[in-house]
């Protein structure tokens, strides 16, 4: 027999049962956006594989090891994004949405691709939400990023589940004084990294910093620190962040070692990172990146953003058990039918109800039955009550209304007094 068709591997099927936590985490992080004065912006997942090279880095492990790379049959090199800033820096640069000092504060939101090892919260297909604003150079819009976020966490319930971690990566002239440095101190310790350090002390140096290998940590506790290397106008910039954090009341660390994995990041840089999630701790992460436009062959452009991992961000939602209740109907009301005169009716009298309560989730009958298979059905789509309209109802223009998750008896209700009913039973709880 042949091999049955599957999923590629590390590229997920999300099933009709978990979508409700998927699009309800997705309608709060888009509430809260627009709340903030955010517009949204799609651009396509496909793009020329130069751009990746020259905002992420040719040296990165995303460029070097992790990109879906392809030539496709004009021969372009093609990847599927591996991150959302570089395709969102193209698109405003394409069309001139920044130009002039234009102020844009935009939010995309979709799949991104990485030939990653798969594992819980890691996928080789992932979901981002990401955000990035141009044309704002000062700590305020820092701060705006992470107070939206730590008021998200608030909506969620999340906020005692995740912590704040900060630094300063300082403007691309004091960074290249402290690599010069660490490379210095590194070098004379050679023999006591890693293999994975070693070739990145030739390649990134600074991504040695967040290496996990214990004895290449114990080496780095008396590295140069960055912030010893910091300009006085990043120095400044940096105490300006921290200043709206503390008049928020936003806790945070101080992170010395956190450099984040791009090579476009200056200045701020930050992350949201939890124990709830075993291995893959970072949820939110982010920064400033004044540089980028630049580099891509724009005008000098302040930047700044970040992106958050769907579903590391739903997995925490259902291990801290913070997923809504209601989440978990999906119907409010189950209409059946006995008789084609009864379904022509039922079908009439749904769509009225559907225009005088446009948010009640009505689901009418199909495919016939007995009223024992009906109201089969009706339990197991969750439904709260059950509309009953059969050829004694249709005659009396009324439906049965019986209460299926709790105390109460069946009645009737007149058809014109139903949707004012249903309000007062459903919608209003």
């Amino acid at each position: 027999m042949s091999k049955s068709l599957q999923a590629i591997r590390g590229m997920n099927d999300i099933l009709p049962e978990q979508t409700p936590l998927w699009r309800y985490f997705e309608g709060t992080v888009a509430r809260l956006l627009d709340n903030y004065g955010y517009r949204q912006i799609r651009m396509p997942i496909v793009e020329f594989t130069e751009l990746f090279k020259r905002s992420i880095g040719e040296v990165t492990d995303i460029v070097e090891k992790e990109m879906y790379t392809f030539d496709d049959r004009n021969g372009d090199s093609l990847t599927l994004r591996p991150e959302g800033t570089a395709a969102c820096v193209r698109a405003v640069l394409e069309h001139g949405i920044t130009g002039g000092g234009q102020v844009q504060k935009l939010w995309y939101i979709g799949p991104m691709f990485r030939h990653e090892r798969p594992q819980k919260g890691r996928y080789r297909q992932f979901h981002q939400i990401g955000l990035e604003v141009f044309n704002l150079d000062g700590p305020d819009i820092d701060a705006e990023l992470i107070v939206m976020t730590w008021r998200l966490w608030g909506e969620l319930g999340l906020r005692d589940a995740v912590k704040l971690e900060l630094n300063s990566l300082g403007t691309s002239e004091s960074r290249g004084r402290y690599r010069e440095a660490l490379v210095e101190f590194l070098s004379a310790h050679l023999d006591k990294l890693d293999e994975d350090s070693q070739r990145r002390l030739k390649t990134n140096p600074l991504r040695v910093l967040d290496t996990k290998n214990a004895e290449t940590q114990a080496v780095l506790v008396d590295a140069p620190k960055m912030a010893d290397y910091l300009d006085d106008e990043s120095r400044a910039h940096f105490e300006g962040l921290k200043a709206r954090l503390d008049a928020v009341g936003i806790p945070y660390v101080i992170n010395p070692k956190l450099v984040r994995g791009l090579d476009y990041y200056s200045k701020t840089v930050f992350e949201w990172v939890t124990d709830k999630l075993g291995a893959q701790g970072t949820v939110c992460a982010g920064g400033r990146y004044d540089g980028l436009v630049e580099q891509m062959g724009g005008k000098p452009t302040p930047g700044v953003g970040f992106a958050m991992g769907i579903e590391r961000l739903v997995l925490m939602l259902e291990a801290l058990d913070k997923v809504p209740e209601e989440l978990s109907r999906q119907v409010d009301v189950y209409l059946c039918a006995f008789g084609e005169a009864a379904e022509l009716a039922a079908l009439s009298l749904s769509e009225r109800i559907r225009d005088q309560l446009p948010n009640l989730r009505l689901q009418i009958n199909a495919g016939a039955g007995s009223f024992k298979s009906q109201f089969k059905k009706a339990d197991k789509s969750g439904a709260l009550y059950a509309l009953i309209l059969g050829d004694d109802e249709l005659a009396q223009q009324v439906v049965g209304f019986k209460p299926l998750r709790g105390q109460g008896e069946q009645q009737s209700i007149a058809w014109d007094a139903l949707a004012a009913h249903l309000a007062t039973c459903v919608v209003q709880g």
